[in-house]
């Protein structure tokens, strides 16, 4: 059940665009991702949005999953068609069950998960990989059909500059590594309000 703070209380909008969440906004979240994951898995019917405070917002939403240090999956959306509830049970359930790198979680493996919630602000393009802040910016490399992207939190795990991580965002897209130099190839940044089961004070 959401608690009477999330009923009550509108996310405010930051200047960056992204939205300014309480910890017990944050709470909620994580637990309405859990028990969609856990109802799908077991077949049972799936969690109500029932979280007023937060269901004006529109916003590009990620779910990541992890054991111990290894991802489990990962799905999202760079632009929030759906209420922010709607698109976190829809993201939260392929993260654990249509990820193409992993096979399903399991009821077992929720056990052990950790889920991780990035909450985008909107695509802004940039024109130089000098306009691009590490640990701060998540970047999209759009290049004909092809496009990829890798959330801000990304390179905290890896001793990339800004040209490695535009590298690998275009190697994920299925393109050449230094791809995000031609002329034709369009850069975008973002940045997100993000929360995971893994800190204390959602233990």
């Amino acid at each position: 059940m959401p608690s009477e703070e999330t009923k009550q209380a509108p996310a405010r909008l930051r200047p960056s665009g992204t939205f300014e969440l309480t910890v017990v906004q944050k709470r909620d979240l994580l637990q309405f991702a859990r028990d969609a994951i856990a109802a799908y898995i077991a077949g049972l019917p799936l969690p109500s949005v029932d979280l007023p405070g937060l269901d004006q917002i529109h916003a590009g939403i990620f779910v990541s999953l992890h054991i111990g240090e290894q991802l489990r999956g990962c799905i999202g959306y760079v632009e929030g068609a759906r209420s922010l509830p709607e698109a976190l049970r829809e993201t939260a359930i392929s993260a654990a069950a249509r990820d193409p790198r992993f096979e399903p979680l399991t009821a077992d493996e929720l056990e052990h998960v950790k889920i991780e919630i990035s909450i985008l602000s909107p695509l802004r393009k940039v024109e130089t990989p000098a306009d691009i802040t590490l640990g701060r910016h998540g970047v999209m490399v759009q290049f004909g059909h092809h496009h990829g992207l890798l959330l801000p939190q990304v390179t905290q795990h890896h001793d990339w500059d800004v040209e490695m991580f535009l590298a690998h965002v275009c190697l994920k897209a299925g393109l050449s590594a230094d791809a995000w130099k031609d002329p034709e190839a369009e850069i975008f940044v973002f940045e997100a309000e993000i929360f995971s089961e893994n800190e204390a004070k959602f233990v």
